[in-house]
Protein backbone atom coordinates (compact mmCIF):
# COMPACT_ATOMS: atom_id res chain seq x y z
CA UNK A 1 0.00 0.00 0.00
CA UNK A 2 1.11 3.58 -0.99
CA UNK A 3 -0.79 6.88 -0.80
CA UNK A 4 -1.32 7.97 -4.24
CA UNK A 5 -3.83 10.09 -4.20
CA UNK A 6 -5.39 13.07 -1.58
CA UNK A 7 -8.52 14.93 -1.61
CA UNK A 8 -8.11 18.04 0.48
CA UNK A 9 -10.49 20.74 1.29
CA UNK A 10 -9.74 22.88 4.65
CA UNK A 11 -11.19 25.83 6.09
CA UNK A 12 -8.25 26.24 8.35
CA UNK A 13 -5.62 26.65 5.75
CA UNK A 14 -2.52 27.27 7.64
CA UNK A 15 0.31 25.08 6.66
CA UNK A 16 -1.94 23.14 3.70
CA UNK A 17 0.39 24.74 0.57
CA UNK A 18 3.70 23.34 2.09
CA UNK A 19 1.90 20.48 3.15
CA UNK A 20 0.39 19.54 -0.59
CA UNK A 21 3.53 20.63 -2.19
CA UNK A 22 5.82 17.70 -0.59
CA UNK A 23 2.91 15.53 -1.33
CA UNK A 24 2.94 16.28 -4.89
CA UNK A 25 6.55 16.06 -4.76
CA UNK A 26 6.39 12.97 -3.35
CA UNK A 27 4.21 11.50 -6.22
CA UNK A 28 1.16 11.55 -4.40
CA UNK A 29 -2.65 13.25 -6.57
CA UNK A 30 -4.10 16.17 -5.07
CA UNK A 31 -7.77 16.77 -5.44
CA UNK A 32 -9.26 19.88 -3.84
CA UNK A 33 -12.36 22.04 -3.55
CA UNK A 34 -13.10 25.67 -4.32
CA UNK A 35 -11.09 27.95 -1.98
CA UNK A 36 -8.39 25.32 -1.17
CA UNK A 37 -7.94 24.25 -4.83
CA UNK A 38 -7.95 27.69 -5.86
CA UNK A 39 -5.42 28.62 -3.07
CA UNK A 40 -3.02 25.62 -4.38
CA UNK A 41 -3.23 26.49 -7.83
CA UNK A 42 -2.16 29.95 -7.15
CA UNK A 43 0.86 28.41 -5.08
CA UNK A 44 1.94 26.28 -7.59
CA UNK A 45 0.52 22.88 -6.54
CA UNK A 46 -0.91 20.63 -8.75
CA UNK A 47 -4.67 20.13 -8.08
CA UNK A 48 -7.38 18.95 -9.80
CA UNK A 49 -11.06 19.73 -9.06
CA UNK A 50 -13.36 17.51 -7.21
CA UNK A 51 -15.35 17.92 -10.16
CA UNK A 52 -13.19 15.88 -12.39
CA UNK A 53 -13.36 13.88 -10.20
CA UNK A 54 -17.00 13.20 -9.84
CA UNK A 55 -18.29 14.58 -13.04
CA UNK A 56 -20.79 16.68 -11.40
CA UNK A 57 -20.28 20.45 -10.85
CA UNK A 58 -19.79 21.78 -7.37
CA UNK A 59 -23.83 23.22 -7.43
CA UNK A 60 -25.94 24.53 -4.45
CA UNK A 61 -23.52 27.75 -3.11
CA UNK A 62 -21.14 25.00 -2.81
CA UNK A 63 -23.10 22.80 -0.32
CA UNK A 64 -22.82 20.14 -2.37
CA UNK A 65 -19.84 18.95 -4.01
CA UNK A 66 -18.18 16.06 -2.34
CA UNK A 67 -21.50 14.14 -1.40
CA UNK A 68 -21.20 11.83 -4.05
CA UNK A 69 -20.84 8.00 -4.68
CA UNK A 70 -17.29 9.11 -6.78
CA UNK A 71 -15.46 9.96 -3.44
CA UNK A 72 -17.17 8.04 -0.39
CA UNK A 73 -16.58 4.65 -3.08
CA UNK A 74 -12.93 5.64 -3.35
CA UNK A 75 -13.36 6.25 0.52
CA UNK A 76 -14.62 3.48 2.16
CA UNK A 77 -13.92 0.55 -0.31
CA UNK A 78 -12.07 -2.15 1.52
CA UNK A 79 -8.97 -2.90 -0.46
CA UNK A 80 -8.65 -6.42 0.27
CA UNK A 81 -11.89 -7.62 -0.75
CA UNK A 82 -12.52 -9.08 -3.93
CA UNK A 83 -15.96 -8.08 -4.71
CA UNK A 84 -15.09 -4.55 -3.39
CA UNK A 85 -12.18 -4.43 -5.74
CA UNK A 86 -14.40 -5.81 -8.36
CA UNK A 87 -16.91 -3.42 -8.00
CA UNK A 88 -14.61 -0.33 -8.25
CA UNK A 89 -13.11 -1.56 -11.14
CA UNK A 90 -16.41 -2.47 -13.18
CA UNK A 91 -17.70 1.47 -12.22
CA UNK A 92 -13.88 2.85 -13.09
CA UNK A 93 -14.08 4.09 -10.04
CA UNK A 94 -10.74 5.39 -8.11
CA UNK A 95 -9.17 4.62 -4.63
CA UNK A 96 -8.44 7.96 -2.19
CA UNK A 97 -6.07 7.45 0.00
CA UNK A 98 -5.49 9.99 2.35
CA UNK A 99 -8.20 13.19 3.31
CA UNK A 100 -7.03 16.13 4.52
CA UNK A 101 -10.22 18.26 6.06
CA UNK A 102 -10.90 20.62 8.90
CA UNK A 103 -14.52 21.87 9.08
CA UNK A 104 -16.62 25.20 8.73
CA UNK A 105 -15.94 27.52 11.40
CA UNK A 106 -18.97 26.99 13.50
CA UNK A 107 -17.81 27.99 16.85
CA UNK A 108 -15.91 31.20 15.68
CA UNK A 109 -18.99 31.93 14.07
CA UNK A 110 -21.42 31.51 17.05
CA UNK A 111 -18.45 33.41 19.17
CA UNK A 112 -19.15 36.63 17.38
CA UNK A 113 -21.73 39.30 19.13
CA UNK A 114 -24.87 39.18 17.97
CA UNK A 115 -24.41 36.24 15.43
CA UNK A 116 -27.51 35.56 13.23
CA UNK A 117 -29.12 32.91 13.25
CA UNK A 118 -28.91 32.05 9.59
CA UNK A 119 -25.14 32.78 9.34
CA UNK A 120 -24.89 29.75 12.18
CA UNK A 121 -26.33 27.50 10.73
CA UNK A 122 -24.64 28.29 7.50
CA UNK A 123 -21.76 27.24 8.80
CA UNK A 124 -22.47 24.04 9.90
CA UNK A 125 -20.17 21.34 7.31
CA UNK A 126 -21.93 18.73 6.37
CA UNK A 127 -19.57 17.26 3.24
CA UNK A 128 -16.62 18.02 5.05
CA UNK A 129 -17.51 15.48 8.65
CA UNK A 130 -18.72 12.88 5.94
CA UNK A 131 -15.41 12.99 4.41
CA UNK A 132 -14.11 12.27 7.44
CA UNK A 133 -16.08 9.98 9.19
CA UNK A 134 -15.65 7.93 6.32
CA UNK A 135 -12.10 7.61 5.90
CA UNK A 136 -11.69 7.32 10.02
CA UNK A 137 -14.34 4.49 9.32
CA UNK A 138 -11.98 2.90 6.72
CA UNK A 139 -8.65 3.73 8.77
CA UNK A 140 -7.05 0.15 7.66
CA UNK A 141 -6.43 1.58 4.58
CA UNK A 142 -7.15 5.48 4.66
CA UNK A 143 -5.38 8.10 6.32
CA UNK A 144 -7.37 11.02 7.71
CA UNK A 145 -5.95 14.15 9.11
CA UNK A 146 -8.28 16.89 10.70
CA UNK A 147 -5.27 18.88 12.67
CA UNK A 148 -2.46 20.62 10.74
CA UNK A 149 -0.15 19.67 13.44
CA UNK A 150 -0.26 16.06 12.55
CA UNK A 151 0.80 17.41 8.75
CA UNK A 152 4.77 16.71 9.84
CA UNK A 153 4.33 13.42 10.84
CA UNK A 154 2.33 12.34 7.87
CA UNK A 155 4.82 13.50 5.73
CA UNK A 156 7.60 11.94 7.65
CA UNK A 157 5.82 8.62 7.10
CA UNK A 158 5.31 9.07 3.39
CA UNK A 159 8.95 10.47 2.94
CA UNK A 160 10.30 6.63 4.67
CA UNK A 161 7.70 4.21 3.65
CA UNK A 162 5.50 5.65 1.00
CA UNK A 163 2.10 5.48 3.85
CA UNK A 164 1.66 5.61 6.76
CA UNK A 165 1.35 3.11 9.95
CA UNK A 166 -1.57 1.09 11.08
CA UNK A 167 -0.87 2.71 14.22
CA UNK A 168 -0.50 6.23 13.01
CA UNK A 169 -4.04 5.95 11.14
CA UNK A 170 -5.73 4.54 13.80
CA UNK A 171 -4.72 7.49 16.07
CA UNK A 172 -5.63 9.82 13.00
CA UNK A 173 -9.06 8.23 13.04
CA UNK A 174 -9.58 8.33 16.97
CA UNK A 175 -9.02 12.17 17.10
CA UNK A 176 -11.24 12.35 13.66
CA UNK A 177 -14.08 10.98 15.86
CA UNK A 178 -13.53 13.12 19.00
CA UNK A 179 -13.12 16.14 16.90
CA UNK A 180 -16.65 15.41 15.17
CA UNK A 181 -18.16 14.69 18.12
CA UNK A 182 -16.96 17.71 19.63
CA UNK A 183 -18.37 19.89 16.85
CA UNK A 184 -21.75 18.04 16.61
CA UNK A 185 -22.23 18.67 20.32
CA UNK A 186 -21.51 22.24 20.14
CA UNK A 187 -24.13 22.44 17.64
CA UNK A 188 -26.51 20.87 19.31
CA UNK A 189 -25.94 23.00 22.39
CA UNK A 190 -26.66 25.74 20.18
CA UNK A 191 -29.72 25.26 18.53
CA UNK A 192 -30.47 24.04 22.23
CA UNK A 193 -29.76 27.23 23.41
CA UNK A 194 -31.72 29.33 21.05
CA UNK A 195 -34.65 27.11 21.61
CA UNK A 196 -34.97 27.48 25.64
CA UNK A 197 -34.03 24.00 26.17
CA UNK A 198 -31.42 23.92 28.32
CA UNK A 199 -32.03 20.02 29.44
CA UNK A 200 -33.04 18.05 26.66
CA UNK A 201 -33.54 14.38 26.43
CA UNK A 202 -29.29 13.79 25.79
CA UNK A 203 -27.20 15.90 27.79
CA UNK A 204 -23.97 16.43 25.42
CA UNK A 205 -20.83 18.05 26.26
CA UNK A 206 -17.93 18.91 24.91
CA UNK A 207 -14.02 20.10 26.62
CA UNK A 208 -10.95 20.60 25.36
CA UNK A 209 -7.73 19.78 27.27
CA UNK A 210 -5.69 22.48 28.51
CA UNK A 211 -3.25 20.47 30.46
CA UNK A 212 -2.91 17.08 32.03
CA UNK A 213 -2.02 17.53 35.59
CA UNK A 214 0.80 15.83 38.01
CA UNK A 215 -2.21 13.90 39.60
CA UNK A 216 -5.59 14.33 40.79
CA UNK A 217 -6.82 14.62 44.44
CA UNK A 218 -4.71 12.45 45.25
CA UNK A 219 -1.04 11.18 44.12
CA UNK A 220 -2.51 7.74 42.85
CA UNK A 221 -5.27 9.39 41.34
CA UNK A 222 -4.40 10.94 37.28
CA UNK A 223 -6.00 13.89 36.10
CA UNK A 224 -6.31 16.80 33.12
CA UNK A 225 -7.55 20.10 32.83
CA UNK A 226 -10.00 21.09 30.54
CA UNK A 227 -11.54 23.85 28.73
CA UNK A 228 -15.42 24.58 27.73
CA UNK A 229 -15.26 26.28 24.00
CA UNK A 230 -15.86 29.53 24.54
CA UNK A 231 -15.21 29.49 28.05
CA UNK A 232 -16.25 33.46 29.45
CA UNK A 233 -13.43 35.42 30.63
CA UNK A 234 -12.46 36.32 33.92
CA UNK A 235 -12.50 32.02 34.84
CA UNK A 236 -9.61 29.94 35.40
CA UNK A 237 -9.69 28.62 32.04
CA UNK A 238 -8.79 31.98 30.75
CA UNK A 239 -6.13 32.88 32.96
CA UNK A 240 -2.65 34.26 32.34
CA UNK A 241 -0.34 32.32 34.43
CA UNK A 242 2.73 34.82 35.31
CA UNK A 243 4.62 33.23 37.78
CA UNK A 244 5.57 30.02 39.83
CA UNK A 245 4.65 26.06 38.81
CA UNK A 246 1.73 24.55 37.09
CA UNK A 247 -1.54 24.18 38.65
CA UNK A 248 -2.39 20.79 40.71
CA UNK A 249 -5.83 19.47 40.38
CA UNK A 250 -6.82 20.74 44.03
CA UNK A 251 -5.13 24.08 43.94
CA UNK A 252 -7.78 24.28 40.61
CA UNK A 253 -10.41 23.53 42.84
CA UNK A 254 -9.49 25.41 45.49
CA UNK A 255 -9.06 28.75 43.14
CA UNK A 256 -12.12 27.98 41.56
CA UNK A 257 -14.11 28.50 44.81
CA UNK A 258 -12.12 31.43 45.51
CA UNK A 259 -12.79 32.96 42.34
CA UNK A 260 -16.71 32.35 42.46
CA UNK A 261 -16.86 33.98 46.20
CA UNK A 262 -14.68 37.07 45.28
CA UNK A 263 -17.36 37.36 42.66
CA UNK A 264 -19.81 38.24 44.76
CA UNK A 265 -18.88 41.28 45.85
CA UNK A 266 -18.71 44.79 43.76
CA UNK A 267 -16.16 46.49 46.41
CA UNK A 268 -12.84 45.97 47.21
CA UNK A 269 -12.77 42.66 48.23
CA UNK A 270 -10.35 39.88 49.10
CA UNK A 271 -11.08 36.02 49.96
CA UNK A 272 -8.74 33.22 50.95
CA UNK A 273 -9.85 29.47 50.74
CA UNK A 274 -8.93 26.25 51.95
CA UNK A 275 -9.97 22.80 50.96
CA UNK A 276 -12.76 25.17 48.93
CA UNK A 277 -14.19 26.74 52.11
CA UNK A 278 -13.89 30.49 52.80
CA UNK A 279 -11.34 31.05 56.10
CA UNK A 280 -11.34 34.92 55.51
CA UNK A 281 -13.68 37.20 53.62
CA UNK A 282 -12.92 41.09 54.06
CA UNK A 283 -14.03 44.02 52.22
CA UNK A 284 -12.57 47.44 52.33
CA UNK A 285 -12.16 50.99 50.82
CA UNK A 286 -8.95 49.32 49.01
CA UNK A 287 -7.65 46.00 48.22
CA UNK A 288 -5.03 46.25 50.88
CA UNK A 289 -7.61 46.91 53.67
CA UNK A 290 -9.67 44.08 52.90
CA UNK A 291 -6.55 41.35 52.19
CA UNK A 292 -5.91 42.91 56.35
CA UNK A 293 -9.60 41.88 57.27
CA UNK A 294 -9.46 38.20 55.30
CA UNK A 295 -6.19 38.03 56.99
CA UNK A 296 -7.30 38.43 60.37
CA UNK A 297 -10.65 36.11 60.25
CA UNK A 298 -8.26 33.47 60.95
CA UNK A 299 -4.73 33.74 60.70
CA UNK A 300 -4.26 29.88 61.22
CA UNK A 301 -5.90 28.70 58.08
CA UNK A 302 -4.55 31.32 55.47
CA UNK A 303 -1.62 29.34 55.81
CA UNK A 304 -1.15 27.27 52.64
CA UNK A 305 -4.32 28.42 51.34
CA UNK A 306 -5.56 30.23 47.89
CA UNK A 307 -6.22 34.21 47.81
CA UNK A 308 -8.41 36.00 45.49
CA UNK A 309 -8.93 39.50 45.32
CA UNK A 310 -11.66 41.44 42.67
CA UNK A 311 -8.86 44.38 42.19
CA UNK A 312 -5.16 44.54 40.68
CA UNK A 313 -2.55 43.42 44.11
CA UNK A 314 -0.30 46.83 44.38
CA UNK A 315 2.62 46.96 45.89
CA UNK A 316 0.60 47.89 49.67
CA UNK A 317 -1.48 44.51 49.26
CA UNK A 318 1.71 42.45 47.58
CA UNK A 319 4.20 43.15 51.07
CA UNK A 320 1.96 41.09 53.37
CA UNK A 321 0.66 38.20 50.88
CA UNK A 322 4.59 37.13 50.52
CA UNK A 323 4.88 37.25 54.15
CA UNK A 324 3.35 34.12 54.42
CA UNK A 325 3.25 30.88 52.31
CA UNK A 326 0.29 31.01 49.89
CA UNK A 327 -0.19 28.79 46.64
CA UNK A 328 -2.28 30.85 44.97
CA UNK A 329 -2.41 34.77 44.51
CA UNK A 330 -5.33 35.59 41.96
CA UNK A 331 -6.66 38.69 40.86
CA UNK A 332 -7.52 40.82 37.98
CA UNK A 333 -3.97 41.82 37.54
CA UNK A 334 -0.55 43.28 39.57
CA UNK A 335 1.43 46.23 39.41
CA UNK A 336 4.53 45.99 38.11
CA UNK A 337 5.94 46.78 41.85
CA UNK A 338 3.73 43.85 43.20
CA UNK A 339 5.06 41.47 40.27
CA UNK A 340 8.88 42.36 41.72
CA UNK A 341 7.99 41.66 45.25
CA UNK A 342 5.67 38.40 44.58
CA UNK A 343 8.05 36.83 42.13
CA UNK A 344 10.81 36.72 44.47
CA UNK A 345 8.42 33.81 46.15
CA UNK A 346 9.56 31.07 43.81
CA UNK A 347 6.62 28.39 45.34
CA UNK A 348 4.04 31.24 44.64
CA UNK A 349 1.15 30.65 41.81
CA UNK A 350 0.47 34.50 40.14
CA UNK A 351 -2.77 34.37 38.24
CA UNK A 352 -4.05 37.08 36.15
CA UNK A 353 -7.55 36.72 35.56
CA UNK A 354 -9.19 39.54 33.42
CA UNK A 355 -11.86 41.49 34.51
CA UNK A 356 -13.98 39.99 37.15
CA UNK A 357 -17.95 40.17 36.21
CA UNK A 358 -20.12 39.98 39.35
CA UNK A 359 -22.53 37.51 40.20
CA UNK A 360 -24.83 40.26 40.46
CA UNK A 361 -24.23 40.37 36.48
CA UNK A 362 -23.54 36.56 35.67
CA UNK A 363 -26.15 34.61 33.75
CA UNK A 364 -26.26 30.90 35.11
CA UNK A 365 -24.17 28.01 33.91
CA UNK A 366 -24.61 24.28 33.92
CA UNK A 367 -22.63 22.44 36.60
CA UNK A 368 -21.98 18.91 35.61
CA UNK A 369 -20.98 16.05 38.38
CA UNK A 370 -20.57 12.99 37.64
CA UNK A 371 -21.82 9.94 39.99
CA UNK A 372 -20.89 6.69 39.16
CA UNK A 373 -22.90 5.60 36.28
CA UNK A 374 -24.04 8.48 35.26
CA UNK A 375 -24.34 12.28 35.86
CA UNK A 376 -26.40 15.37 37.27
CA UNK A 377 -26.74 18.38 36.02
CA UNK A 378 -27.95 21.66 37.37
CA UNK A 379 -28.12 25.76 36.84
CA UNK A 380 -25.38 27.27 38.80
CA UNK A 381 -26.40 29.17 42.13
CA UNK A 382 -25.81 33.25 41.51
CA UNK A 383 -28.92 33.86 43.00
CA UNK A 384 -28.27 37.39 44.78
CA UNK A 385 -30.55 39.42 47.11
CA UNK A 386 -31.18 43.22 48.50
CA UNK A 387 -32.44 44.56 51.68
CA UNK A 388 -35.74 44.94 49.49
CA UNK A 389 -36.14 40.97 49.13
CA UNK A 390 -35.89 40.49 53.43
CA UNK A 391 -38.26 39.80 55.64
CA UNK A 392 -38.28 40.97 59.21
CA UNK A 393 -39.89 38.25 60.89
CA UNK A 394 -38.44 39.45 64.58
CA UNK A 395 -40.62 42.44 66.88
CA UNK A 396 -36.33 43.71 66.50
CA UNK A 397 -35.54 45.12 63.42
CA UNK A 398 -31.81 45.22 61.90
CA UNK A 399 -30.15 48.16 62.27
CA UNK A 400 -28.64 49.84 59.23
CA UNK A 401 -25.18 48.12 60.19
CA UNK A 402 -26.82 45.47 60.97
CA UNK A 403 -28.52 44.59 57.45
CA UNK A 404 -24.92 45.82 55.73
CA UNK A 405 -23.68 42.84 57.60
CA UNK A 406 -26.37 40.29 57.05
CA UNK A 407 -26.23 40.72 53.39
CA UNK A 408 -22.12 40.41 53.43
CA UNK A 409 -22.38 37.28 55.43
CA UNK A 410 -25.12 36.01 53.03
CA UNK A 411 -22.90 36.46 50.17
CA UNK A 412 -19.94 34.30 52.01
CA UNK A 413 -22.70 31.72 53.46
CA UNK A 414 -24.30 30.57 49.96
CA UNK A 415 -20.42 29.23 49.42
CA UNK A 416 -19.39 27.22 52.19
CA UNK A 417 -19.74 24.06 52.59
CA UNK A 418 -23.48 22.77 53.89
CA UNK A 419 -24.21 22.61 56.67
CA UNK A 420 -23.34 26.22 57.15
CA UNK A 421 -22.32 28.96 59.38
CA UNK A 422 -21.09 32.26 59.03
CA UNK A 423 -20.55 34.83 61.46
CA UNK A 424 -19.31 38.50 59.85
CA UNK A 425 -18.55 41.64 61.41
CA UNK A 426 -16.93 44.90 60.51
CA UNK A 427 -16.87 44.27 57.01
CA UNK A 428 -14.95 40.61 57.44
CA UNK A 429 -15.31 36.94 58.49
CA UNK A 430 -14.79 36.30 61.99
CA UNK A 431 -16.26 32.72 62.18
CA UNK A 432 -16.81 30.01 59.52
CA UNK A 433 -18.69 26.67 60.92
CA UNK A 434 -18.34 24.13 57.49
CA UNK A 435 -19.57 21.27 55.99
CA UNK A 436 -21.32 19.23 59.65
CA UNK A 437 -23.90 17.00 59.90
CA UNK A 438 -26.20 19.30 62.24
CA UNK A 439 -26.82 23.21 61.95
CA UNK A 440 -25.73 23.68 65.82
CA UNK A 441 -22.44 21.61 65.33
CA UNK A 442 -21.46 24.09 62.50
CA UNK A 443 -22.71 27.13 64.92
CA UNK A 444 -20.55 25.99 67.75
CA UNK A 445 -17.61 25.45 65.35
CA UNK A 446 -18.02 29.02 63.88
CA UNK A 447 -18.42 30.57 67.69
CA UNK A 448 -15.54 29.03 68.98
CA UNK A 449 -13.37 30.78 66.44
CA UNK A 450 -14.46 34.37 66.41
CA UNK A 451 -14.08 34.15 70.72
CA UNK A 452 -14.82 37.47 71.41
CA UNK A 453 -15.41 38.63 68.48
CA UNK A 454 -18.46 36.70 68.02
CA UNK A 455 -20.06 39.58 70.54
CA UNK A 456 -22.05 41.59 67.92
CA UNK A 457 -21.45 39.97 65.28
CA UNK A 458 -23.95 38.80 62.61
CA UNK A 459 -25.08 35.46 61.88
CA UNK A 460 -25.57 33.87 58.19
CA UNK A 461 -26.80 30.44 58.14
CA UNK A 462 -27.22 28.41 54.46
CA UNK A 463 -30.63 26.88 54.86
CA UNK A 464 -33.49 27.20 58.35
CA UNK A 465 -33.40 26.65 61.58
CA UNK A 466 -35.57 23.16 62.14
CA UNK A 467 -35.35 24.50 65.60
CA UNK A 468 -34.84 27.11 68.59
CA UNK A 469 -31.51 25.57 69.65
CA UNK A 470 -28.75 27.11 66.65
CA UNK A 471 -30.23 30.89 67.45
CA UNK A 472 -30.26 30.39 71.36
CA UNK A 473 -26.32 28.76 71.22
CA UNK A 474 -25.92 32.02 68.82
CA UNK A 475 -27.49 34.61 71.40
CA UNK A 476 -25.53 33.45 74.57
CA UNK A 477 -22.78 33.78 71.97
CA UNK A 478 -23.63 37.45 71.58
CA UNK A 479 -24.86 37.38 68.30
CA UNK A 480 -27.08 40.46 67.54
CA UNK A 481 -28.60 39.37 64.18
CA UNK A 482 -29.20 36.48 62.15
CA UNK A 483 -30.12 35.62 58.35
CA UNK A 484 -31.44 32.81 57.44
CA UNK A 485 -33.90 31.30 54.63
CA UNK A 486 -36.89 30.02 57.06
CA UNK A 487 -39.69 27.79 55.54
CA UNK A 488 -38.76 25.02 59.06
CA UNK A 489 -42.25 24.20 60.34
CA UNK A 490 -40.61 25.38 63.56
CA UNK A 491 -40.11 28.87 62.16
CA UNK A 492 -42.07 30.47 64.80
CA UNK A 493 -39.73 28.36 68.09
CA UNK A 494 -36.84 30.19 66.27
CA UNK A 495 -38.51 33.43 66.08
CA UNK A 496 -39.61 33.34 69.47
CA UNK A 497 -35.95 32.43 70.74
CA UNK A 498 -34.63 35.72 68.81
CA UNK A 499 -37.49 37.83 70.60
CA UNK A 500 -36.19 36.68 74.13
CA UNK A 501 -32.96 37.19 73.32
CA UNK A 502 -33.71 40.91 71.61
CA UNK A 503 -32.09 39.39 68.39
CA UNK A 504 -32.98 40.31 64.63
CA UNK A 505 -33.41 38.03 62.63
CA UNK A 506 -34.60 37.89 58.44
CA UNK A 507 -35.62 35.78 56.12
CA UNK A 508 -34.89 35.31 52.65
CA UNK A 509 -37.02 32.66 51.35
CA UNK A 510 -34.29 31.05 49.47
CA UNK A 511 -31.69 28.45 50.57
CA UNK A 512 -28.06 27.99 49.12
CA UNK A 513 -27.28 23.96 49.97
CA UNK A 514 -23.83 23.81 48.89
CA UNK A 515 -22.60 19.79 49.16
Amino acid sequence: MSIKRALVSVSDKAGVVDFCRELSQLGVEIISTGGTKNLLAEAGVPVIGISEVTGFPEILDGRVKTLHPAVHSGLLAVRDSAEHQQQMKDLELGYIDLVVVNLYPFQETISKPDVAYEDAIENIDIGGPTMLRSAAKNHKFVSVVVDSNDYAQVLEEVRAEGDTTLDTRKRLAAKVFRHTAAYDALISDYLCNVLGDPLPERYTVTYEKIQDLRYGENPHQAAAFYRKPMAPAGTLTTAEQLHGKELSYNNINDANAALQIVKEFTEPAVVAVKHMNPCGVGVGETIAEAYNKAYNADPTSIFGGIVAANRTIDAETAQPLSEIFLEIVLAPDFTPEALEILTKKKNIRLLKMGELTSSEARTSQHVVTTIEGGMVVQESDVHSITTDDLKVVTDRSPSGEELKQLLFGWKVVKHVKSNAIVLAADDMTVGVGAGQMNRVGAAKIAIEQAGEKANGAILASDAFFPMGDTVELAAKAGIKAIIQPGGSIKDEESIKMANEYGIAMVFTGVRHFKH
